[in-house]
Formats: C-alpha cells, sequence, structure tokens
C-alpha cells in the first residue's frame, strides 16, 4: 500500500507593506510612524529616484507625497498613519510608544497577515501575526516602499509641527520641528515646556 503524502500549502504573498517612523528623538511632537502598502504585482519601477525622507529636500518630499496621493487614489497604492503624541510617549516610553502605533498602522490597513510581506527599517518588528516580515538596517535607503513610509510619515509630522509652531509661536518649531537644537533649547529656558514637549526627554538638558 502506497504511503500517504501530505502536502502544506504555503499563502501566497498578497501584498507588501514599508514601514518608518519620523520623530523617534525630538524633544517635542509625536513619533510618526506609516505602513505604506502596495500588491504584490506593483510595478516597483514607480519608485525610482526615491530616498529616505532626510535626504530628501522638502520640496522633494512634497513631490513624492502628492505621488503617493494620487497613487492611493487610483486605487494602486494605500497607507495609515498613527502618530503617539509627547503624553503617550512620557506614559509609554518611545520604545512602547512606537510599537504600539506600528501595530494600529497594520490593524487599520487590515491585510491578512499570513499573505502579507512586511519590510521594516532600523530597530522596528511587527506583531508577531506578521510571520513573512524582515528587519533592514538603514531599510529607508535601501528599501523604496520603506523609503516611502519614511517620506509620508515626515511629511505628515511635519505638517503637524509648522501648525504647532502658530499655536506656539515662541519655540520655532517651524525651523526645527521639535529636535533639540540650541534654539530650541533657548526658547524653553526663557518660557517653559509646552504640552507637546516630552516631560521624559528633558531630563538634565535645563
Amino acid at each position: 500500500m502506497a504511503e500517504k503524502v501530505y502536502t502544506v500549502s504555503m499563502p501566497k504573498i498578497s501584498n507588501i507593506v514599508g514601514i518608518d517612523e519620523v520623530g523617534r528623538g525630538p524633544l517635542a511632537g509625536p513619533v510618526t510612524l506609516c505602513a505604506c502598502s502596495v500588491t504584490a504585482d506593483f510595478n516597483m519601477g514607480w519608485f525610482a529616484g526615491i530616498r529616505d525622507s532626510k535626504k530628501l529636500s522638502a520640496k522633494k518630499r512634497e513631490e513624492w507625497f502628492a505621488r503617493a496621493q494620487a497613487a492611493r487614489d487610483a486605487g494602486a497604492m494605500r497607507w495609515s498613519v498613527v502618530s503617539r503624541t509627547a503624553r503617550e510617549i512620557d506614559r509609554d516610553g518611545i520604545t512602547g510608544a512606537i510599537r504600539s502605533a506600528l501595530a494600529e498602522c497594520l490593524a487599520t490597513l487590515g491585510l491578512d497577515p499570513s499573505g502579507t510581506s512586511v519590510l521594516l527599517d532600523g530597530s522596528l518588528k511587527a506583531p508577531v501575526a506578521y510571520v513573512h516580515q524582515e528587519t533592514f538596517i538603514k531599510g529607508d535607503e535601501k528599501i523604496p516602499l520603506i523609503s516611502m513610509a519614511s517620506v509620508i510619515a515626515k511629511v505628515t509630522r511635519d505638517g503637524h509641527m509648522d501648525k504647532m509652531a502658530k499655536k506656539y509661536p515662541a519655540y520655532g518649531f517651524e525651523r526645527h520641528k521639535g529636535y533639540g537644537t540650541a534654539l530650541h533649547l533657548a526658547a524653553i529656558s526663557s518660557n517653559g515646556m509646552t504640552p507637546i514637549h516630552r516631560k521624559s526627554f528633558m531630563k538634565g538638558l535645563l
């Protein structure tokens, strides 16, 4: 009697997601994550010329963001952006805030974890349900889909900080986006902290 052979069917990868975060290090403002999703058969040549958001000018970032919006409107791309406030960062720590924001980004996209390939930058990790995940050191420089997520996250966060600059004009948020520049530290020394400052990041600085 022939031995019965059992086979296990592997799930087909239907979607690829690139994930990056911006705003890990500032003294003020949120940390912002983006999960950018395309189908597995998406023409990756569309991303030709994109780079890590930190290496693109503000004008180029806006141009790529507009292209991504057009692709989303055409149904060729999806993304989710989630931020965690200074208060949430103080409560949960920056690592905890990033972890929960990342999980929310993926949940919002509503993709089947078993059929999704997740590509992440730096030290980021997706929830364990996403068995097809890989983290890349300097992924925002090497993986175009991560670069796109980086651009979307940065344009979103920078826009928020520009609004905060109008709300708190003494701090120059439109210039440094909350990072610990000499101008920013001098403003904090003169005026104190705002509700969008990360108290847990201020120890020993003032």
